[in-house]
């Protein structure tokens, strides 16, 4: 079983020093958090206010990207705004 992450809210000017203190990146949830061996004591600054103790895939799961993007992109319409606009097609570049 994965092991649960203490995630952090550092600001992105505050990154080198929650790195230095041994933080590590999460690509996925794109959050920084707290490795199972550092204190996390020394990260305290940084600890969200609620539930900062997270599972790696809480919040995200491949069926629910899925159904939301689907909602998301069904009935919009988009019009161009110039009128001598040319959609790329993946072709032949509209600039040729």
């Amino acid at each position: 079983m994965a092991e649960s992450k203490t995630y952090l809210n550092v600001p992105f000017a505050q990154k080198d020093e929650a790195k230095a203190l041994g933080a590590r990146w999460d690509a996925v949830q794109k959050k920084w958090f707290v490795p199972a061996d550092k204190d996390v004591a020394l990260f305290a600054k940084w600890q969200a206010e609620s539930g900062a103790v997270e599972s790696p895939r809480a919040k995200t799961s491949s069926s629910h990207i899925s159904s939301s993007s689907k909602k998301s992109a069904s009935g919009v319409k988009t019009h161009a705004t110039v009128k001598d606009f040319v959609a790329y097609d993946g072709d032949a570049p509209p600039w040729d």
